[in-house]
């Protein structure tokens, strides 16, 4: 069946016209895109969404934090709140962002902050001793020339085989990833093989001729609540249902089939704010299984106390130690 969409590509061409005409004049310098002195990493797409940024972000405070005053800085989508804040561990999703209060939940140690505005935000950060910002969800932000960027594209849907919107999901042309330093296809099979990663490779290097790396999502075995822990493999089926909020669900609901979980699913859009009537309906459950980034959302209802969520990681799952090699000597020279 055709897809409707491209119906729409004579708005695409527009839509593509006038980004393109954006990134000209900040490309040219008659819009001013701001550098700063010291290391600025922006993780960020061409898709609208999917991509698995929270978890490269992840992987990066892994990989930085010990070696630096590191602070990641988001702009907080569909949060109440407005201007720069830091985020606490016991903000409210709807002050802070669901994805903010996740890394500081996860990673205490480290400043996060939002504000849509990155300038001032870096500014903030940089006032307060942050010596190593993380730009999540930043490839579009002409405003600020990070140093370096790391472009995501999903396995299952490359930026190379999609149109701009509305007829596709591509926030700004193909050729727009030439700006990324490094690109990193996300979602792969654990066992991609040498044969398919060529094949990406070369539909990639049409528009981009730096390094491709591949990543996986790894799945814990295990599921957590605010104070307990159990393994993913002994929930009794019948007590649950899944709940997500996220902008593709079905990776997730593959990786529970592997471990022959069957749950009732309640599919959400991405970063769903929940009405009351929606939390009503999931209290009549006796347990429901998130995402970690839902958890954000939900541990402040009443659901609270029936929440179990699943934990994600990256994997860069060939030439991991070229990919930190790269983004190391990148935050140490300066």
């Amino acid at each position: 069946m055709p897809n409707p969409r491209k119906l729409l590509l004579p708005f695409s061409v527009v839509y593509k016209t006038v980004t393109g005409v954006r990134n000209q004049l900040y490309d040219q310098g008659f819009f001013n895109s701001l550098k700063f002195d010291i290391p600025v990493i922006a993780v960020g797409n061409l898709n609208m969404g999917g991509t698995g940024k929270s978890p490269m972000i992840e992987y990066l405070i892994h990989l930085l934090s010990k070696d630096a005053k590191l602070a990641t800085l988001s702009r907080g989508y569909k949060r109440e709140s407005s201007g720069f804040q830091i985020v606490e561990i016991n903000d409210t999703a709807s002050k802070s962002g669901d994805e903010p209060l996740q890394f500081k939940n996860k990673f205490p140690e480290i400043t996060v902050a939002v504000d849509a505005n990155r300038v001032e935000g870096i500014n903030r950060l940089k006032k307060s001793g942050s010596n190593l910002i993380l730009l999540d969800d930043a490839f579009q932000h002409r405003k600020v020339e990070a140093g370096l960027y790391i472009l995501l594209t999903s396995y299952t849907d490359l930026f190379t085989e999609d149109f701009v919107l509305p007829a596709g999901n591509l926030r700004e042309s193909r050729k727009c990833a030439s700006r990324a330093n490094i690109v990193v296809v996300t979602k792969c099979p654990q066992n991609l093989d040498e044969t398919k990663q060529e094949e990406i490779r070369s539909k990639i290097k049409v528009y981009f001729k730096g390094p491709v790396f591949f990543s996986s999502i790894i799945y814990s075995e295990l599921i957590f609540a605010e104070k307990e822990r159990k393994l993913l493999k002994d929930i009794e089926q019948k007590d649950f249902v899944l709940v997500t909020g996220i902008a593709n669900p079905d990776p997730m609901i593959s990786y529970l089939a592997e471990m022959n979980i069957e749950l009732k699913h309640f599919k959400f859009s991405d970063h769903h704010n929940f009405s009351t009537d929606e939390i009503e309906n999931l209290d009549t459950f006796e347990s429901i299984l998130t995402t970690e980034k839902d958890y954000m959302r939900l541990k402040s209802t009443k659901l609270a106390r029936k929440l179990y969520y699943l934990p994600i990681q990256t994997k860069i799952i060939y030439d991991a130690e070229k990919f930190d090699e790269l983004i190391l000597s990148y935050a140490q020279k300066k």
